[in-house]
């Protein structure tokens, strides 16, 4: 196959071919069986998503395998780490072959189970962390997302745990004592809006913490969906002790406020803005951006989490927590910070890609776009603006903040390893 007219991380016009699932030539004018027209679009490496909540087992309702890997294909990614929190929980090696399997039967993205650190996430004794590594899915990321690992002992234990197969504890950093009955950000809005606040050093507290801990052991500590400017102080400080410490933003945190609870365009305490971590101030997102940029936050996650219509059209204190993402992801961070001038393509093929694929310890994914490398490719064009439709989304949820919003740019094609997934924006 030749992939005709690409700019690979935006730079000039070129083709591809693309032979055995390896990209074999690059070139100008090649000729092939097979041609699809880039049109001028973005080359960028296969997106690579470390934090995705694909539902199955258990809440198929809201999402499944199937319906998450099409939504991740869509959005451009190639690879996808699905979280454990499951039902049951993905704390044991049959469940996460099980879900590795399915992603390996459906063929829209690679999917790599993410193990609980806890048994049944409830913090009490650490999962089975050295068989769900030496599984088939070979875990090297855990994490009790959605739930705060919050007794430092059992961190500690987790951290040196993982360590003996270079695995990674991914962190949800929630202290839930500060947060008992927390509904949105603390501050000036939710004081006038009546809603319990969610101080931002409940997540600071925990991540100043976990650094000390992970340095303390010398092992891998990743810092999910990091959400204020006080956390950001102190990823910078860790980083500058070269601590072994990672960190990750959604493309919402990098674009929403807290605002948006009280005046929104479609009213007050729409649960369409109830997320975990919630959505924080204009400062918050200043910081976090240019955390991003200056490389303080590693990457970009989509923290995916779908819900089915019931649990998010409810009064605000019922509805579930969460929005989905892989759809909209590249759309937003180009909205945030391509075209805000602080990054630029290839910065956002490290951010998106080749950053997360080192995290998760992938050894096939998040390649340069190079002779000889997989050829797992998002085909992105900047120049276009759409306005979102949630009921043409892949995913089975529709629980998007961006419902009607106009957002730049769209995901052309996608390939795993040669083979398009997605061509002219629809899947294959």
């Amino acid at each position: 196959m030749i992939i005709r007219n690409v700019r690979i991380l935006g730079g000039e016009p070129v083709d591809l071919r693309v032979a055995d699932g390896v990209i074999a030539e690059i070139g100008t004018g090649l000729q092939g069986d097979e041609a699809v027209d880039g049109a001028g679009a973005v080359a960028l490496p296969g997106l690579v998503d470390l934090h995705t909540h694909l539902r199955e087992p258990g809440r198929e309702d809201a999402e499944t395998v199937q319906t998450g890997t099409q939504s991740a294909a869509r959005g451009g990614y190639t690879a996808v780490h699905a979280m454990a929190n499951t039902s049951p929980v993905a704390d044991t090696a049959g469940v996460v072959e099980q879900v590795w399997r399915l992603g390996r039967e459906f063929g829209h993205c690679d999917v790599h189970p993410v193990g609980a650190v806890t048994v049944g996430l409830e913090g009490r004794q650490l999962a089975e962390l050295g068989a769900m590594a030496d599984s088939a899915a070979r875990v090297r990321v855990f994490s009790d997302d959605g739930r705060c690992v919050d007794d430092a002992v059992l961190m500690r234990r987790a951290l040196e745990y993982v360590k003996a197969f270079d695995g990674v504890v991914a962190q949800h950093a929630q202290e839930p004592r500060l947060t008992a009955g927390a509904q949105m950000n603390e501050g000036v809005v939710s004081g006038r809006l009546g809603l319990t606040g969610w101080p931002a050093v409940a997540e600071e507290a925990i991540i100043a913490r976990d650094c000390l801990l992970a340095a303390h052991v010398g092992s891998r500590l990743h810092v999910c969906h990091v959400s204020t400017a006080g956390s950001v102080e102190i990823l910078r400080w860790a980083k500058s002790k070269g601590w072994n410490v990672t960190a990750e933003v959604t493309p919402h945190h990098l674009l929403l406020t807290d605002d948006l609870v009280e005046e929104s365009p479609v009213g007050a305490y729409n649960p369409i803005y109830k997320v975990n971590p919630p959505l924080r101030t204009r400062a918050d997102v200043e910081a976090l951006r240019a955390a991003l940029a200056d490389g303080t936050i590693d990457i970009v996650a989509t923290d995916h989490a779908p819900h089915p219509v019931e649990d998010k059209e409810t009064e605000w204190s019922a509805a579930a927590m969460g929005m989905v993402g892989l759809e909209t992801a590249l759309s937003v961070v180009q909205a945030a910070m391509v075209d805000t001038g602080l990054l630029d393509w290839a910065a956002v093929a490290e951010r998106m890609s080749v950053v997360p694929a080192r995290i998760g310890r992938l050894a096939g994914q998040g390649r340069p776009l190079a002779v000889g490398e997989p050829a797992n490719i998002t085909l992105y064009d900047p120049s276009v603006r759409t306005e979102v439709d949630p009921s043409a989304f892949a995913s089975k949820s529709r629980n998007t903040p961006y419902e009607g919003m106009t957002l730049p740019g769209r995901v052309v094609a996608t390939f795993l390893r040669g083979r398009p997934t997605v061509l002219e924006g629809k899947l294959v």
